[in-house]
């Protein structure tokens, strides 16, 4: 099967059907590079499912677009905000869901939510806690302490973490990790709720869930793109082909 990505784009400008624009990106690591030449554009309302082996690229190109590490080269534009030009503006559109909660376990959840609303200085940060807090059916917990809560209540504790800020991108990195059944299904349901008028980027080793979740496909191998697509112009056959293909040439 072909890949099929779109040709990169000079500077940091992006068109306006673009919520994520990469353009030649690589990160190297002392003699390692972890991205190499990574190109792609995301349009808006898509949810975009990274996969590959270990040692792909893929959680680097994550926290590049969380604004959590800086590119060697190339350039990162979200809705059309260039990363290198604008980094503060880039992280106030984007929100982050980790297998790691990013949480204070010894804070409530409401003091938790809180600090990061203040911290992108949110508008009334009081309503939109408990607002959130409502959404994720957490708000008569909201008292509690963190490290009281079971994984899939930190999860979604998480979730309303990194909704504070009302990102029109939101990135998800192993976000299903250590979770059970029934905390997989009120996180479906939590990111259904959430899904209109954003844009997803979720780094995925379940090729079922990653695959069903996708609009569009990017399979990384050894820092670079090997497909790059439509899940609608992909065949599963040959998709799924591809996958063991590449899952053969990760670093263990």
């Amino acid at each position: 099967m072909a890949a099929q990505m779109r040709e990169a784009k000079g500077g940091e400008s992006v068109a306006k059907s673009s919520a994520i624009d990469v353009s030649k990106v690589s990160k190297v690591f002392g003699s390692r590079k972890a991205l190499d030449k990574v190109t792609f554009d995301l349009p808006h309302g898509a949810f975009l499912s990274v996969f590959g082996p270990n040692g792909a690229g893929k959680t680097t190109l994550l926290r590049i677009l969380a604004t959590l590490s800086k590119p060697t080269s190339g350039s990162v534009a979200i809705d059309g905000l260039g990363l290198k030009d604008d980094p503060d503006a880039v992280r106030g559109r984007v929100g982050l869901i980790s297998h790691a909660p990013m949480l204070y376990p010894d804070l409530t959840a409401e003091e938790n939510l809180l600090f990061y609303a203040q911290l992108y200085g949110v508008e009334n940060p009081q309503k939109r806690v408990l607002e959130l807090l409502e959404a994720v059916g957490l708000k008569h917990r909201r008292m509690d302490v963190v490290r009281t809560f079971s994984r899939g209540m930190t999860q979604r504790v998480s979730i309303a973490r990194a909704l504070v800020n009302d990102p029109s991108v939101v990135l998800l990195d192993e976000p299903y990790a250590g979770l059970d059944p029934h905390a997989v299904e009120i996180f479906d349901e939590l990111l259904a709720s959430v899904r209109q008028d954003r844009t997803f980027v979720m780094v995925s080793h379940d090729l079922e869930k990653g695959f069903a979740m996708a609009s569009h496909v990017l399979v990384l191998a050894r820092g670079r793109v090997v497909t790059f697509a439509e899940k609608e112009a992909l065949d599963r056959a040959e998709f799924d082909q591809l996958y063991r293909e590449t899952v053969g040439m990760g670093v263990a």
